[in-house]
C-alpha cells in the first residue's frame, strides 16, 4: 500500500491551513494531505453564479495537478456538502468518503424539526455582519452550548468574506440537486464524525438520513463536541486514528478487488 493521498475540503469560516493544520500534523508524514481552499474565496466577492459546482471543479483541478486518479475526500460543514456533490459527478474517484458535519445533505426526507430549523436561517440574511456571524453560530449547536465571544482585537482579513460566503452557500442548497439515487449507488466507505453538542435537528439528522442512503456508512460521536469546536481541531490525534482506520479499509477493499 502506497501512501495514503487525501484532500480534504474546510467550511465556511476558517481557511483550510487553520483548519486541518493539527489534525494534518497527526495523521503523520506517510499521508499526503492537501487542505485545500473553498474557490468560494479565491476572490474577494463569491464568483457570480457560484454553486457547489465550482467547488467540484476545484477539486478536480487539485487532483489533476497532482495526478491523482483516485484519492479519499473529507469535507467539513460547507465543504461536506460540497464532497457530498463531489460524490454524486465523480464517485469513481474517491477512495472513500468522510463527512465532518456537512452542513447540507440534500433536500429530500426532511423531518418538520429540520424544516424548522433551515426557516431560521432565512433572517439572517438581512442582519449586520458582526450579528450575522454570532446567530449562525447559535443555530448550529444545542440550547445549552455556550459558544466564546470573538477573539479581542481585530478580526484577520478573510474574515470579511465570510457572512456573503455563508449566504452564498445557503441560498445555492435551496437549488442544488443533490442525487440521492448516485449517493446510494457509492459502494466505498463512508465516515460520519458528529459533535454531541452540535444541534441534534441539523447535523443529527442528516447523519440519520445518510445512513439511510450509504451502503457502507459509519457514524462516529465525539460527545464533548459541537459544530465550532470540530474534532478535527480540537482532538486531531483521536480522528487521525479513526481517518487512518478509515482509509486503510477502503484501499484494503480496492486491492481486494482487483
Amino acid at each position: 500500500m502506497g501512501p495514503i493521498r487525501v484532500i480534504l475540503l474546510p467550511g465556511s469560516v476558517l481557511p483550510a491551513q487553520p483548519a486541518y493544520g493539527a489534525l494534518i500534523e497527526a495523521l503523520g508524514p506517510d499521508v499526503q494531505a492537501i487542505a485545500k481552499d473553498l474557490e468560494l474565496y479565491a476572490g474577494d466577492e463569491p464568483p457570480p453564479g457560484w454553486s457547489l459546482d465550482n467547488e467540484i471543479d476545484g477539486v478536480l483541478r487539485e487532483a489533476g495537478a497532482r495526478g491523482w486518479e483516485t484519492f479519499h475526500l473529507v469535507g467539513y460543514s460547507g465543504g461536506g456538502a460540497a464532497a457530498l456533490a463531489f460524490t454524486t459527478k465523480h464517485p469513481g474517484r474517491l477512495l472513500s468518503l468522510t463527512l465532518l458535519e456537512p452542513a447540507w445533505a440534500g433536500n429530500w426526507d426532511w423531518s418538520p424539526a429540520h424544516a424548522e430549523l433551515w426557516k431560521a436561517y432565512d433572517p439572517l440574511d438581512s442582519l449586520p455582519p458582526e450579528q450575522f456571524m454570532a446567530a449562525f453560530a447559535r443555530l448550529g449547536v444545542k440550547p445549552d452550548v455556550v459558544l466564546p465571544p470573538p477573539a479581542p482585537g481585530s478580526p484577520p482579513p478573510w474574515m470579511a468574506k465570510r457572512p456573503a460566503g455563508i449566504r452564498a452557500f445557503l441560498r445555492n442548497f435551496k437549488s442544488y440537486d443533490l442525487d440521492r439515487g448516485r449517493l446510494a449507488a457509492f459502494g466505498e466507505p463512508v465516515l460520519y464524525v458528529l459533535g454531541g453538542l452540535s444541534n441534534p435537528d441539523e447535523y443529527g439528522e442528516i447523519a440519520d438520513r445518510l445512513a439511510a442512503v450509504f451502503p457502507d456508512f459509519r457514524l462516529e460521536v465525539f460527545e464533548g463536541r459541537h459544530h465550532f469546536d470540530p474534532p478535527h481541531r480540537i482532538e486531531p490525534e483521536r480522528l487521525a486514528g479513526m481517518l487512518r482506520g478509515h482509509w486503510e479499509r477502503a484501499e484494503s477493499a480496492q486491492e481486494a478487488a482487483g
